[in-house]
């Protein structure tokens, strides 16, 4: 079908009529282990449903997925894409009944063509098929039981920690930087979701719902492509908040101002001049914009800078708390860095990224309360020497890596997380972080690392694990283990201060700016790629002790399943998809095809990691947009082969995230 037909519920039921007679009978096929319910349901309600993206004769994406309702009342079927303006209403007929299943059909006419819908209900589970353009029974669920299931996706965890290892004044630190933190996630609900939250959540009758919406900060699906999941809403806005609903790119990049670029700054519409139909745009400082937000949080730092006993950490709250009332975090990211004693770390601020999908420049605010192990992290100080000799070690042409990372900064720690807020708590959890993110600071004094183990360990434990045990070829499920996730995981923050800041002969120009909307995913390509390398150069040195170098490769490979579940949304989840394919083509891996096991070949997996390593760090040194741009639009998203193995891993039942139980009662405060 070379005819794609966006946003119209008629092009959908057009699509499932044009694919209907390469369909199999869907009365064939359907979890018969659960006909022996005694339980029926009702036909007429809401059926909820995912349509697959549609892919064109060259494998991109002609139209992407979506989700859809389908509503049967005792006059007609009300099929309804979400975001569509209007649904479509179509009478019907029941064409056979017994007691099991209803079958009903459809008729209508869309440029002289007759569309006939057949959907089967399914008394003894609920279900609803249709037919899809995939050539294979579509099942709809009731939208209580598929809401249901959505936010059964996350795991829920509870974030709890030693809190004998606080002075008493430490602990009376902790319900300050709590409210603090709890203010970033305000900031954050503003900066993605166009509404009142308040009023937003309280409006979803549906408290699974509601649940689901809280977890993703919105209507819209994080790692599902960002798909709305509420009828009433369309795509999710790719700058977010930070820029004008109707602002165009091209508008954009008309608009003549010093701070538009900046991490910190929204764009605004001021209201229209007169002789002008549209007002102009105006760049708005995150201090000035968030002004009364911001100033609230400082005083609570100001406060708990107070009870700070620790010189390095008391300097660290009092710039920290100054910088949001400026936007400057210059000093205050270098008092970070200066930060060694501490037991209490405490990261606040606008700082990644990653939201807004429109040009990749606006930070989004977030905030994080981690106890540090200090054992733990004292056996991980000594590979912080080993920076710039893996820099120079980089499998790229020498202008590439010239760079040289800053050492007296550089630091390797293990932390237990007991707060996320904001941009952190959205969607994947984060499980470590490489900060500050600011090329000046990193060039001169470095960067830290913190791994957040009882999260890590979490997802370990709850999915990744899971995931080998479902796709990994049994003779090498014994090489996935936590401790080598751990260290790919670790050293995935080192790669990404490894490689370079700026384009290469250009110190004017960094390779954030230089791939623009495609840094991220580029980034954490390379981050990923690197850490295993990493690895490679650190066992070959002998300084990783008695461990299989397999270990690390084998789980590298589970955690690439278990990150390309974020969906084509998330920067990671879309460079794994990338690495994925590189590695089927290069042969790093073999899939059999009766079992449906993966295998990695060692020799190739090896060779496609330098391999790719040296493309990734080509792309960022150069400056290549169009590269950059290429490659991620090509295997960026999730084909069919790879989606019929996701959906093993789905139907398992393993989560796709975690949650958080969190706070000062969880805590014991």
């Amino acid at each position: 079908m070379k005819r794609i037909y966006r946003n119209s519920m008629i092009g959908l039921l057009l699509g499932f009529f044009l694919a209907f007679s390469s369909c199999g009978d869907a009365k064939k096929e359907q979890n018969e282990n659960q006909d022996n319910k005694t339980k029926t349901y009702s036909m007429y309600t809401v059926f909820f449903g995912e349509h697959p993206a549609i892919l064109d004769e060259e494998g991109n994406v002609g139209m992407p997925k979506f989700n859809f309702t389908v509503e049967i009342t005792k006059e007609a079927v009300i099929s309804k894409m979400f975001g569509d303006s209007e649904p479509v209403s179509i009478p019907y007929k029941v064409t056979g009944e017994n007691d099991s299943l209803i079958n009903i059909e459809t008729s209508s006419l869309h440029d002289s063509i007759e569309i006939k819908m057949q959907y089967i209900f399914y008394k003894k589970t609920g279900l609803l098929s249709m037919n899809t353009m995939r050539g294979e029974p579509m099942f709809l669920k009731p939208m209580e039981i598929a809401m249901k299931e959505k936010a059964a996706q996350y795991a829920s965890v509870k974030l709890t920690t030693d809190l004998s290892v606080l002075t008493a004044k430490e602990k009376q630190m902790l319900p300050l930087l709590f409210e603090a933190a709890k203010i970033m996630e305000e900031l954050y609900w503003k900066e993605v979701f166009a509404g009142e939250p308040k009023a937003f959540l309280e409006g979803i009758k549906d408290e699974n719902m509601k649940k689901y919406a809280a977890i993703n900060f919105g209507p819209w699906e994080r790692l599902n492509d960002n798909i709305s999941f509420m009828a009433e809403f369309g795509a999710k806005p790719l700058g977010a908040c930070f820029y004008p609903q109707d602002m165009t790119k091209e508008e954009y990049e008309k608009f003549k101002d010093p701070n538009k670029k900046s991490l910190y700054t929204v764009i605004v519409r001021e209201p229209a001049l007169q002789g002008k139909q549209e007002g102009s745009l105006k760049a708005v400082f995150y201090h000035e914009y968030f002004k009364d937000e911001v100033t609230k949080a400082s005083d609570l730092i100001k406060k708990a800078a107070e009870l700070a006993e620790d010189p390095a950490l008391k300097n660290y709250l009092q710039l920290r708390a100054e910088a949001l009332l400026t936007d400057d975090y210059f000093a205050s990211d270098n008092a970070w860095l200066d930060m060694k004693n501490n037991t209490i770390d405490f990261v606040i601020g606008p700082i990644e990224t990653y939201e807004d999908a429109l040009f990749g420049i606006k930070a989004a605010h977030e905030s994080f309360i981690l106890i540090k192990d200090k054992e733990w992290s004292k056996k991980l100080e000594k590979f912080t020497a080993f920076l710039p000799e893996l820099q120079k070690m980089l499998p790229v042409e020498e202008k590439y890596k010239s760079e040289t990372p800053g050492s007296s900064g550089n630091e390797l720690n293990a932390y237990d997380v007991v707060f996320y807020a904001g941009d952190c708590n959205a969607g994947s959890k984060t499980i470590a972080i490489n900060l500050p993110n600011d090329e000046k600071v990193r060039q001169t004094k470095g960067s830290r690392k913190l791994q957040l183990k009882n999260a890590m360990k979490a997802k370990f434990d709850k999915i990744l694990l899971p995931i080998a045990n479902i796709l990994i070829d049994p003779s090498q499920r014994k090489y996935v283990k936590f401790d080598a996730f751990f260290t790919n995981t670790m050293f995935h923050e080192v790669g990404h201060g490894l490689g370079c800041d700026y384009v290469a002969g250009n110190k004017k120009l960094t390779v954030r700016d230089a791939l623009k909307d495609y840094y991220t995913s580029i980034e954490e390509g390379k981050a990923d790629i690197l850490g295993l390398f990493i690895v490679d150069k650190l066992y070959e040195k002998g300084e990783l002790g008695k461990v299989e170098l397999m270990d690390y490769y084998v789980t590298f490979m589970a955690g690439i399943f278990r990150s390309v579940r974020f969906g084509a949304a998330s920067a990671h989840g879309k460079s794994n998809m990338m690495r994925f394919y590189y590695f089927q083509e290069k042969g790093a891996f073999e899939k059999d095809a009766k079992t449906g096991y993966y295998k990695i070949n060692f020799d190739k997996m090896r060779k496609a990691m330098l391999d790719i390593a040296e493309l990734i760090l080509t792309i960022q040194g150069a400056g290549d947009y169009s590269a950059a741009k290429k490659w991620t639009d090509k295997d960026g998203q999730i084909r069919p082969e790879l989606q019929k193995d996701l959906d093993k891993v789905n139907n398992s039942g393993i989560p796709v995230d975690i949650v958080f139980e969190q706070g000062a009662s969880v805590l014991g405060l």
